[in-house]
């Protein structure tokens, strides 16, 4: 039967609907006939990618999930936290319509709702996930905690799953850094903050990276008062500086009030939550209604018995070759638990390299390495930033030469009439070339942008190519474009010098 979980928040339709899609309360595991060709540890992206992707072949697949099938994604991250920035854009967007000559007398945030229709679109995506979809697709199923006994055999509830092949999935979770009087209070993480029903008064977050900015901005355009609280001079530290900047200054907009380069963070317990930290040399005594830590990750390693099994692990994950394969050649990993890229699409083709490496001795063109990958990501704030490839730092770091250029939507005239020209497009290419290397892009739809770079880049698309495909106009894309004009400009524009020279030359004397 069914392990025990624990309780979805709040008990509602839309909650119970969820559960009965990735965890069904009723579910009985099957009865393993013969060895597996690939057992699955784990139903989060990389694991449901793997399963699905093996099975389609004709293999013979097991799929163990101790918890909730859809990972964090469906029901803690992605998905949850998309449709709360959704109402939120909505809510900003009603307060400023005033710029565009309309006017709304006022805006009420009823955050119940906005958090009901969250759970109830959650729900209705889950299906996608769900085990019963699985079982149908030819994969058994079973819900419970897996732990190797041999190179062979997977334990799952006192089931014994023999295999030829194993993918470890298992992902990662929240993990609070030591903060002084953390453990003293009740904290959100990710995996919490989506059940609230109620909207904090005053929210304090620690951590400005990726899930705190978005969590930030869109309780602030909810109506929350908002402290972000970080040990670094601004935010997102990874993010190309100039993007970030940008984006912190429309946050510091709609209210989010920014404690950088913090010091000496406190947390106490002094009739509710208090925060304490120095930031730029004064000090900061706040009380919040609630309290998000968005930052700090570990791999879900625990209780796998990994070391029966020879596959070799730190607090950063499960150690993996290009190919996947973990210390154990029998055993694969995938996802967020060996991977520093912790994005949905990034476990989805890390799980196609597996299916092909662990079922095919020979691939028809080798075996897949995770190194070819061209992984782009998004931070879903507004506007939004996206990346792809290297940053001007680490082209730097790294002595590769390169050329960038710049195309600010001041200049774009979509932007302009949409009221959003406060961002750019930077591609940095190998220099003297065209070969893209990297890219950041701020816009309101940034991650959606920024596949056509990558696409570019996966394609060995140079920038040339780009600004000779034409894009519809007025689009907000066509800043992509006039970065290859830009190109285009250096390598006609002395061609041009010579011909004009030349032809000067020819006409002295008529």
């Amino acid at each position: 039967m069914a392990s025990e979980l624990v309780q979805l928040q709040p008990d509602d339709e839309h909650n119970q609907r969820l559960e009965a899609n990735v965890h069904p309360p009723q579910w009985t595991n099957p009865t393993p006939s013969r060895p597996y060709h690939l057992v699955v540890i784990g139903g989060g992206t990389a694991g449901l990618v793997t399963a699905a992707g093996a099975a389609g072949l004709g293999a013979r697949v097991a799929l163990v999930e101790r918890e909730l099938m859809g990972g964090d994604c469906l029901n803690v991250g992605c998905v949850p936290s998309k449709g709360i920035i959704s109402a939120a854009r909505v809510a900003a967007i009603a307060r400023d319509c005033s710029e565009f000559g309309i006017g709304v007398p006022e805006v009420n945030v009823d955050f119940a709702a906005v958090m009901q229709r969250m759970r109830k679109l959650r729900a209705g995506i889950s299906h996608n996930d769900s085990a019963s979809r699985f079982r149908d697709l030819g994969v058994d199923v079973f819900f419970g905690h897996a732990g190797f006994l041999d190179s062979n055999t997977i334990d799952v509830g006192g089931t014994e799953l023999r295999f030829k092949r194993a993918v470890i999935a298992s992902g990662a979770r929240a993990a609070a850094p030591p903060i002084a009087g953390l453990n003293d209070v009740e904290y959100l993480t990710n995996e919490s903050v989506f059940s609230l029903t109620e909207l904090p008064r005053r929210f304090g977050i620690i951590g400005a990276g990726p899930i705190g900015c978005e969590m930030a901005q869109s309780f602030a355009q909810l109506g929350s008062e908002v402290f972000l609280v970080e040990s670094e001079h601004g935010i997102m530290p990874r993010e190309d500086r100039e993007a970030a900047a940008i984006v912190q200054k429309q946050m510091e907009r709609n209210g989010v009030k920014f404690l950088c380069c913090g010091r000496n963070l406190v947390i106490k317990n002094e009739a509710g939550i208090r925060l304490t930290v120095e930031s730029h040399g004064q000090r900061y005594d706040e009380p919040v209604d609630q309290l998000l830590v968005a930052v700090g990750r570990a791999p879900n390693v625990e209780n796998l018995n990994l070391e029966a099994v020879g596959v070799d692990f730190d607090k950063q994950g499960i150690k993996v070759n290009d190919n996947l394969q973990t210390t154990n050649p029998r055993i694969y990993a995938a996802g967020d638990v060996c991977s520093k890229y912790q994005f949905t699409h990034a476990a989805d083709f890390m799980a196609r390299i597996v299916i092909q490496n662990a079922l095919f001795a020979v691939g028809p063109f080798g075996k897949k390495k995770a190194s070819d990958l061209v992984i782009p990501w998004a931070t879903y704030t507004s506007p939004e930033i996206a990346h792809v490839g290297v940053y001007e730092n680490e082209a730097k770091e790294a002595g590769v030469e390169i050329d960038t250029y710049v195309q600010p939507f001041r200049d774009i005239d979509r932007a302009i009439l949409e009221g959003q020209d406060d961002g750019f497009v930077k591609v940095h290419t190998k220099k003297g070339t065209d070969q893209i290397v990297g890219a950041t892009i701020v816009a309101e739809n940034a991650g959606d942008m920024i596949s056509e770079i990558t696409v570019a880049m996966t394609c060995r698309l140079g920038l040339g190519k780009i600004g000779s495909a034409i894009h519809p106009y007025p689009t907000q894309a066509e800043a992509i474009r006039k970065l290859g004009d830009q190109f285009s400009r250096t390598k006609l524009t002395p061609l041009s010098k010579k011909v004009l020279g030349l032809l000067q030359r020819l006409n002295v004397g008529k």
